[in-house]
């Protein structure tokens, strides 16, 4: 059998220098932070730092407002996952297995708040909100912010229902299992890594939602976004406002970790239907 040579790929010169200018783009500014979070002296024209040190991660972690904003963020993120799981897991299940009327209108009513600028439908709420008593308040900006959520906790949650093996159901039913087992048994589980990703994209966007606590939230509320804002804002102390960011990259190296080694690589692209 005569021997078969494999050609070499040519190298897709435009996708390798695309790939390189977006990662440019996105390190170098996480590495221009990064370095001014442990820089104590660069002034122009110096091209480097001139001196390095913790001074400003002491200064930063020292402030009581710092802390208090890492709690509420935390609480936020947490308290708005769990109620958009529990609203929305139900309204996903019944889009991905029932039909009635105004199903696909309704459905697709969940991608038109990120279909049109935020901010003008954040002031239309804001409105509601003050005749409320809700601005300025915790459940004022949790509110806000599960508004948010909506899109991640159907869409993807119905991706996850519908790829469910349906034959794997029936010969559950056939061996004389309830709607409840075979829901808890068989769908559940085959749903669970997408439902995850879900859910932790909602924790993570939840967590870094600047907008919304801002508008609604302000002066009573201030999370860790809305803080380093004021931060570099305010003070004019860029190192403030670093530190904060470095500390704001933790829970998504966090979350990012879980999903690799819990979730898996493949849940994101199967609850977007890949």
């Amino acid at each position: 059998m005569p021997h078969r040579t494999t050609r070499p790929q040519p190298l897709d010169v435009p996708g390798i220098l695309l790939a390189l200018a977006l990662s440019i783009v996105i390190v170098l500014p996480l590495l221009v932070v990064g370095v001014w979070a442990f820089t104590e002296i660069w002034r122009y024209p110096h091209v480097f730092p001139q001196q390095f040190g913790l001074r400003f991660w002491a200064q930063t972690l020292g402030r009581p407002d710092v802390w208090h904003a890492l709690r509420l963020s935390l609480t936020l993120a947490t308290v708005v996952t769990l109620a958009s799981a529990v609203i929305c897991l139900p309204a996903a299940y019944a889009f991905a297995r029932m039909r009635f009327p105004g199903r696909d209108i309704l459905f697709f009513s969940f991608l038109a708040g990120h279909a049109f600028p935020r901010f003008g439908l954040l002031m239309a709420i804001a409105a509601i909100f003050l005749q409320l008593d809700l601005i300025g308040t915790f459940w004022g900006v949790a509110l806000i912010q599960l508004v948010n959520t909506l899109m991640f906790m159907i869409w993807i949650p119905v991706a996850a229902f519908q790829t469910v093996d349906r034959r794997m159901e029936e010969a559950a039913r056939d061996v004389g299992a309830g709607p409840f087992r075979v829901f808890r048994s068989i769908t559940l589980p085959q749903a669970a890594p997408t439902i995850a990703a879900a859910l932790l994209l909602t924790f993570v966007g939840t967590f870094y939602e600047t907008e919304g606590a801002w508008l609604i939230g302000a002066p009573g509320i201030r999370t860790m976004p809305v803080l380093m804002i004021s931060f570099i804002n305010n003070q004019m102390v860029i190192q403030f406002g670093a530190v904060l960011s470095v500390m704001l990259w933790v829970p998504s190296f966090i979350a990012l970790m879980f999903a690799r080694k819990v979730i898996g690589g493949n849940a994101f692209a199967k609850g977007f239907g890949g």
